[in-house]
């Protein structure tokens, strides 16, 4: 019976290990991890959006600094750069002072006249006239001092007198520039208000370049006979310049004043009349010269063609005789443009290089 009981015993107990064994949870399946969600591309940035801008050009002219065995004359030009709303982007200035020693009526040609901004510290204002800076750094000085202004805010800078000179008012002003600065205001002026004003646009950055050439190869000699004349005539041009070298827009201007002196070296007369842009249709191109359009606008014509080109393309612009005259070989540029360019070609393409 004991041994009836004891097997009964140890079956249940091998029953009960079989029972616990296949019991056994299978592992827990673990769940998958979730994707991170994938970043982001950056927003691409919105081009710039392109806006519009006007360049303007003026010049001023003085004979006041004639004398006696000395022929002279100040020109200012200004360029500027103007937004949409009329303020001040840009503004470049110079100043070709040319003069000519004509003691005892001594007229020469084949001089050379650097503006003062080429003269640099050769001008001499430090050395001679113990100045703050010389013009070229107290004119960029002015050319800071106005951009975000209007012209009219320019034109109605305050002056008052010092030394004989008309100088600003405003010590902000005052602090870089103590030069009389009533002719850069007259400068900006007319190029703020120029009747050939060009416009063009852009969204990127770009310079602005102004540029002076003079010679004197027309003027004559005086004799007992005859009054001799002093013709230090000269080309002006500026260009705005876009980031890749290429004139964005362009404008040029001349001037051809008369001082007629005597064999004493005196001044006898001085005749300016203006501009050649600004003698318009009395520069009488078209009446006595048989052109196909006046002056002006054989210039602004010139000006146009120079857009998309480097300074370099400009310069090297091919030209053929013609009437006594280097005119272009491009048909296009010649249906408008029939006269000699290279005046045209040299200032446009310096103020280019000269663009800052």
């Amino acid at each position: 019976m004991k041994k009836t009981i004891s097997m009964i015993l140890l079956l249940c107990m091998v029953f009960a290990l079989a029972a616990c064994g296949g019991s056994q949870a299978p592992a827990a399946t673990e769940a998958p991890a979730a994707e991170a969600p994938a970043a982001e591309a950056p927003a691409a940035e919105a081009p710039a959006a392109e806006a519009e801008y006007t360049l303007g050009m003026g010049v001023v002219t003085s004979f006041n600094s004639c004398d006696t065995g000395k022929a002279q004359i100040d020109n200012t030009v200004a360029a500027v750069v103007t937004d949409a709303e009329g303020k001040i982007v840009l503004c470049r200035i110079d100043c070709p002072q040319n003069k000519m020693d004509v003691t005892d009526g001594n007229v020469t040609t084949g001089n050379e006249y650097p503006t003062k901004m080429e003269k640099g510290d050769a001008y001499g204002m430090v050395q001679f006239g113990n100045a703050i800076a010389e013009w070229d750094a107290q004119t960029k000085a002015f050319e800071e001092f106005v951009v975000g202004k209007t012209v009219a805010e320019v034109v109605g800078l305050e002056t008052q007198e010092h030394n004989g000179h008309q100088v600003a008012v405003d010590e902000t002003l005052y602090a870089g520039c103590t030069m009389d600065i009533t002719a850069f205001q007259a400068a900006v002026e007319k190029a703020g208000n120029d009747p050939w004003a060009v416009t063009f646009t852009t969204a990127d950055a770009f310079t602005l370049g102004v540029a002076a050439i003079t010679n004197d190869a027309d003027s004559t000699v005086p004799t007992a006979e005859e009054d001799g004349v002093v013709k230090m005539y000269t080309e002006f041009g500026a260009a705005v310049v876009g980031a890749d070298g290429k004139i964005l827009a362009a404008l040029n201007d001349a001037i051809q004043p008369n001082i007629t002196v005597n064999t004493a070296g005196e001044i006898v007369e001085t005749a300016f009349k203006g501009t050649k842009r600004e003698l318009g249709d009395d520069y009488n191109m078209v009446k006595f010269g048989n052109a196909i359009a006046e002056w002006d606008a054989q210039s602004a014509a010139f000006s146009e063609y120079t857009v998309g080109k480097t300074a370099d393309e400009v310069a090297g612009l091919e030209t053929k005789e013609h009437n006594g005259h280097q005119v272009t070989v491009d048909e296009t540029l010649f249906a408008s443009c029939t006269m000699q360019i290279t005046g045209m070609q040299a200032v446009i393409a310096q103020a280019a290089n000269y663009a800052r």
